[in-house]
């Protein structure tokens, strides 16, 4: 029963992929600030290009999977701190080249915590205060506090420390594929270099907020849970569990994880035994909220706050009213739905909540099967083809001086200073629409081979990724009905990377006559 499962969701992803690749030669997903504003956007595909860059992309490739084998002769204790130096090397690079101010989001969670450290002032728990609506942000804003009351008052502390995160989401996927791959006879440095050297994640350095830090805890977690089916130790399951909870407490986006992790301790009961099974279980999902729970009763206690933070907080319907739009499908509305929550329903939860539903229900009986159809299958193209995680907004940045009007008057970002590559980069130019098209046609290549590895699994009944799918489909079953941005997927990328690398290195095996492992 248990392999039956595990087979069908291979099929139901080999399908996803399959459609994602499919798509790719009439569609083109695109996220480009400057030009467009903060819209997603469908474009009709430019094939020829599309294949040329395939093609240059699947030999750069090839030559450097040749020569990533050359390191196979040194120990991984030179190789791996020597990659995450190398890597670490080009991240300070980037943050001094790019010299990204924080915007938006990441603006006001930094704004936030100065006021709490400087001048001790809470009161965005407040009605309408930022907290009040959005009191999960709260674990940002509090690591932020801290990092600015232990270390200088300066951007390139909490950068330094997105590049610390970055190295261990690095040193997690290297860690992650081993221990998928026990049977590799080969060091497999090529994932390493591969996810050292991946280009969103370079850039992401340069985001203020939680999304770098939540990756870290979350693949570091899903490693040890994966570790424990082999090893059965409790010490691998209860630091799973804590820095799943720590993940969940950055990216509420954990739970998903969390469901991925206790299947996955199902699926093994045999092997683990029914009492470590059940000891396991409950571990972890005891532990998942403790941070959670722990902040609300320092809060009440301290009086911020006198009730739940999430008593009145905008309600889970908000971000699904979002995700249910025809234009955009599913992205940013305009502060639609924000103004439901804070004008129509003056910040309450439970009149929100209705007011929400009964959009949500008219926006599905004023539509068609065939918008409602269309809507979905953009909303799902768009999210998971545009491959670059919104990197060339939040990590490349902008300088907002050089906008000129029209839709790039959107445009509201700022260099602390401009350099030569922020001038290189500045506006719609050539280096930066080229660094986007090359990260798409990378991403469509990673599903290429992913899907190569999803057949030869089915056919070989080898269902050892069943963890990777299943965060996999939790994310893509979760943001389908809620809000997307493409950044919002930025905790997959680590299992995308190990799971492409699988399928290259079939590939390149089955092409150069190997046996691969």
């Amino acid at each position: 029963m248990v392999k039956g499962i595990q087979r069908t969701l291979y099929v139901i992803l080999a399908f996803l992929i399959g459609l994602f690749i499919a798509s790719s030669f009439f569609l083109r997903a695109e996220y480009n600030y400057f030009a467009f504003g903060d819209t997603p956007v469908l474009e009709k595909q430019k094939l020829v290009l599309f294949m040329v860059l395939i093609a240059i992309i699947l030999a750069l490739s090839a030559v450097l999977y040749r020569m990533c084998l050359k390191l196979d002769k040194y120990s991984p204790r030179i190789v791996i701190p020597v990659t995450l130096l190398f890597s670490s090397a080009i991240q300070i690079v980037i943050i001094f080249l790019f010299t990204r101010l924080p915007t938006d989001d990441s603006q006001t969670v930094l704004s936030l915590a100065m006021d709490m450290l400087y001048r001790n002032d809470y009161s965005s728990f407040q009605t309408s205060g930022y907290l009040h609506m959005f009191p999960f942000q709260f674990s940002i804003v509090l690591y932020l506090k801290t990092l600015l009351y232990l270390f200088p008052d300066n951007y390139l502390v909490i950068k330094s420390f997105n590049i610390l995160f970055s190295l261990v989401t690095t040193l997690m996927i290297y860690l992650l594929y081993k221990e998928l791959n026990t049977k590799s006879k080969q060091n497999d440095y090529g994932v390493l270099v591969f996810a050292a050297t991946y280009l969103p994640s370079l850039f992401m350095s340069n985001l203020i907020y939680n999304d770098v830090i939540a990756t870290a805890f979350l693949t570091s977690a899903l490693y040890f849970a994966v570790k424990f089916i082999r090893t059965t130790s409790l010490k691998d399951i209860l630091l799973a569990a804590i820095l799943l909870a720590i993940g969940n407490y950055f990216r509420s986006i954990g739970v998903i994880f969390l469901i991925t992790v206790l299947l996955t301790l199902l699926f093994h009961r045999r092997t683990l035994g029914l009492r470590k099974v059940i000891t396991s279980v409950i571990l972890t999902a005891l532990l998942f909220n403790v941070p959670g729970w722990t902040q609300n009763a320092v809060l009440q206690g301290t009086h911020v706050v006198e009730e739940p933070v999430s008593t009145n907080s905008a309600p889970v319907y908000m971000w699904l009213n979002m995700g249910v739009n025809l234009e955009t499908f599913g992205f940013w509305d305009n502060r639609e739905s924000y103004t439901i929550y804070q004008r129509d329903a003056n910040y309450s939860k439970a009149e929100s909540t209705r007011l929400f539903k009964a959009s949500i229900a008219d926006k599905f009986s004023g539509a068609t099967v065939g918008e409602l159809v269309n809507m979905y299958y953009k909303k799902l193209i768009w999210t998971w083809t545009e491959g670059t995680y919104q990197m060339e907004r939040y990590g490349i940045g902008n300088d907002g001086s050089s906008s000129s009007g029209g839709r790039m008057g959107f445009v509201m970002d700022r260099y602390v200073y401009t350099t030569f590559a922020s001038d290189w980069f500045k506006g719609d130019s050539n280096a930066r629409s080229g660094l986007l098209w090359m990260m798409y046609v990378l991403n469509i290549l990673m599903y290429a081979c992913i899907l190569v590895r999803l057949i030869s699994g089915i056919k070989a009944k080898r269902y050892a990724e069943t963890p990777l799918i299943l965060v996999i489909l939790g994310f893509i079953g979760f943001y389908l009905l809620w809000e997307i941005k493409s950044r919002y997927i930025y905790p997959v990328y680590p299992l995308l990377i190990v799971f492409s690398y699988m399928g290259f290195k079939d590939v390149y095996d089955y092409t150069f006559g190997k046996r691969g492992a």
